[in-house]
């Protein structure tokens, strides 16, 4: 049995901090795991922003509902589904993701927790579990399952080396050009073919 595993933004939904930049005009929120290798460090400084321009949960919220998966992204997940099972391993939060994912299906998620203020704020972040993206491929290893996983960036590079087989999806050129062992994929009918040419080697 083989499970695919997939990260969520970037992937199958647009960037949500992106948008959320583009939105406010704060240029630094555009700073993704794409540029950013340490997620800890990105978080914090993301929730420093927050803080320092009055912006809380209800701000982000209101942006996140104006977006939609990425086109054909659907389309991908049922593909995927017919002949997988399928799990989404992010490092996003459940209070964002949520409404994104009726949209998906509602796939499995694995991501993590906000710690939301009465006021509003976002004060912390709980991760769930450190480095989860590598950690859940090894425990389906554990499990006896094969796994193909897809992911755009450094945060994913992880789990694509824990993985049966590893698929870069849209990748910035950064992330080509560190990890060249995974190939690269920039359509959803080239990720969907590298899914059924890395099932095919794992008979």
């Amino acid at each position: 049995m083989i499970i695919a595993c997939l990260d969520l933004e970037g992937v199958l939904i647009p960037e949500i901090w992106i948008n959320f930049a583009e939105r406010t005009g704060i240029e630094e929120l555009r700073r993704t795991t794409r540029d950013e290798p340490d997620y800890d460090v990105l978080m914090k400084r993301r929730l420093e922003i927050l803080a320092e321009n009055g912006l809380g949960l209800s701000d982000i919220e209101s942006v996140i509902g104006q977006l939609s998966p990425l086109p054909g992204a659907r389309e991908c997940v049922d593909w995927l589904r017919e002949r997988f099972q399928v799990l989404i391993l992010s490092d996003t939060f459940y209070q964002f993701a949520k409404p994104l994912m009726a949209q998906l299906g509602f796939p499995t998620l694995f991501c993590h927790d906000l710690e939301v203020a009465a006021d509003g704020r976002v004060s912390d972040y709980r991760i769930r579990l450190a480095d989860q993206k590598r950690a859940a491929v090894k425990a389906l290893h554990g499990l006896n399952f094969q796994v193909i996983a897809a992911g755009d960036s450094y945060n994913d590079t992880a789990m694509l080396a824990e993985a049966d087989a590893g698929i870069l999806f849209r990748p910035p050129d950064n992330v080509i050009a560190e990890f060249p062992e995974f190939p690269v994929t920039t359509t959803y009918a080239a990720l969907q073919d590298e899914f059924d040419a890395a099932a095919e080697k794992l008979k």
